[in-house]
């Protein structure tokens, strides 16, 4: 990065913004307020954090973690939940079961954590078709039995017509932690390397073509799938590395894509990252999508990819070895972690100057997940 870049008054500007307390303004919840971006991190720490606030929810990870137990009996587990209203329920690549499996084993494996149990609770809009519902329990089951966990408990309510639009599925999780590694979105060092598992924008392109939004036609399908297996392959490359700590954070860039996700990595470790356009590995039917859309594909949601920041000393070993995974198969490195400035996500582009890539703002897809 410059000196001229770092001391221009547009970063100075950005900068104080986003170190400022984030507080909620609005007086009504919009959509944008779910988009994972901007406004939804200021109904978070705004609003939630601040009525709910201690310490293990203050981490704002997408799991918490904690010990249980003492002396030889002690376990370090996982815990989180999440919510899905994805629409249309069925779309190429999975349905609103498998994509709610799958998101919340990728929560828990994004601490590396191994999944274990999960509950499962159902919202039911009067008249929904009891065929649908067979098959998405069916691919629920088929989700559950690759990721190795079991569906332990839940619940069912029923809404009258209009309460609800169609069906809406919370899942909770709970997984153990087996590796003495500690992977948080604070942990990013300058020197690091940033990895992503594969392609951008895959599911988000998938809902909107599946909506009708565009007359195309693709095969491009969602990237729906359990990461956990993918991430015990790294930590187990990095411990044959004679580092099993190398691997210092996971994300699974969801709501808000890639961009939002560095982001927020950014800002907890006070670090700059920087990737270069060139590197992010970007399917042509998707590229071709969002163009025709305005949209960036690094704002747009996946639901079976992952970033790493880790060790460049590991880099190339962690990245061989993702490839020969089903899920990780175009990984690739495509940037690094430097010290300034801070809070910032900044992309080399392929005219060889620089811009900033911020946390997404407004809602660009709603019920994509």
């Amino acid at each position: 990065m410059t000196g001229e870049f770092t001391s221009s008054p547009l970063f100075e500007r950005v900068e104080r913004a986003r170190r400022r307390k984030r507080k909620l303004r609005d007086e009504q919840i919009t959509l944008a307020h779910g988009s994972g971006g901007r406004a939804m991190h200021e109904l978070i720490e705004g609003l939630f954090l601040e009525q709910l606030r201690n310490p293990l929810l203050e981490a704002l990870e997408d799991q918490a973690v904690f010990e249980v137990g003492s002396g030889e009996g002690r376990a370090r587990l996982a815990f989180t939940t999440d919510s899905y209203v994805v629409t249309p329920v069925f779309f190429p690549g999975g349905d609103i079961g498998r994509l709610a499996v799958c998101g919340t084993v990728n929560d828990l494996a994004m601490s590396g954590a191994r999944p274990l149990y999960l509950s499962s609770a159902f919202i039911i809009e009067e008249g929904f078709p009891v065929e649908e519902l067979r098959r998405i329990l069916a691919s629920m089951r088929a989700a559950a039995e690759e990721a190795g966990v079991l569906v332990v408990t839940g619940d069912t309510k029923v809404v009258q017509k209009g309460g609800a639009d169609r069906l809406f599925i919370n899942t909770a999780g709970i997984g153990v932690i087996e590796s003495p590694v500690q992977i948080s979105a604070a942990r990013a060092r300058v020197g690091d390397k940033v990895l992503l598992s594969g392609t951008v924008g895959d599911h988000g392109t998938t809902i909107l073509i599946a909506r009708g939004e565009l007359e195309l036609e693709t095969d491009i399908r969602s990237d729906t799938a359990p990461l956990h297996s993918l991430v015990r392959e790294m930590l187990e490359e990095a411990a044959r590395a004679a580092d099993a700590g190398a691997v210092h954070c996971l994300r699974d860039p969801t709501r808000g894509g890639v961009a939002t996700t560095l982001n927020e990595i950014a800002l907890a470790s006070e670090v700059c990252i920087e990737i270069r356009e060139d590197l992010i590995p970007v399917r042509e039917e998707v590229h071709g999508a969002c163009e025709i859309l305005g949209l960036d594909p690094l704002y747009v949601a996946n639901e079976g990819k992952l970033v790493a920041v880790v060790a460049a000393e590991v880099a190339d070993a962690l990245v061989a070895r993702m490839r020969g995974h089903a899920y990780g198969l175009d990984a690739c490195v495509v940037g690094e972690v430097k010290a300034e400035p801070q809070g910032i996500v900044a992309m080399r582009t392929g005219f060889g100057g620089t811009r900033i890539v911020d946390m997404l703002v407004g809602e660009q897809l709603p019920r994509i997940c």
